[in-house]
């Protein structure tokens, strides 16, 4: 919450962190974050966590009770980029369904226990 609300760095904005990976010995943690905009804005976005690790490692060991406090390091996660890749690969691939194809809703209704002996011929 800290990069959203405390930091001032113009750099880091439409940021979300998605995962974080710490290490065994709770030395070190790889924060891996997403950033909305271009390859560009990235790597600012980037460059200004990592420009304000110390401040954000501070916030951290107020809030955690340990005998040593992580050592950040930011990483952009390109998993959202990745999945928006291979969707778009596949709506290539796959031709789209016109609206008359489209299953009828109306035979996913549920049939009165009737209509279900009539169907197979029980009457």
């Amino acid at each position: 919450m800290a990069i959203l609300t405390d930091l001032r760095d113009p750099r880091v904005e439409h940021v979300t962190v998605t995962y974080v990976e710490v290490s065994n010995d709770l030395r070190h943690a790889k924060v891996h974050v997403s950033v909305m905009g271009d390859e560009n804005k990235q790597s600012l976005c980037i460059h200004g966590l990592n420009h304000a690790k110390g401040f954000l490692q501070r916030k951290v060991g107020n809030r955690v009770d340990m005998r040593y406090t992580p050592q950040l390091k930011f990483m952009l996660d390109k998993g959202v980029k990745h999945s928006i890749e291979v969707e778009q690969m596949l709506s290539d691939l796959l031709p789209a369904q016109p609206e008359d194809d489209a299953i009828d809703e109306s035979s996913l209704e549920p049939k009165s226990e009737s209509e279900s002996q009539e169907s197979i011929g029980l009457d």
